[in-house]
């Protein structure tokens, strides 16, 4: 897999990710929408984790230079 998530979004999406996770638990998002929220959750987590993401459709990533 290459990778194609930068810095910044990858950020982004742990920063969501953990508030969605403080609203479910203190139970201001509940029921099914809270349970579809948090699997999106770990969805962000894992795809910052690994760098890539397959919906994304195009790079974050900053260019590298060629030497």
């Amino acid at each position: 897999m290459k990778k194609n998530m930068g810095t910044t979004d990858k950020t982004i999406r742990v920063l969501l990710a953990a508030l969605i996770a403080v609203l479910y638990f203190t139970n201001v998002i509940t029921g099914t929408l809270g349970i579809i929220l948090l699997i999106l959750a770990g969805v962000f987590v894992i795809t910052s984790l690994v760098s890539f993401c397959p919906l994304l459709g195009f790079s974050s990533c900053p260019l590298k230079s060629k030497k």
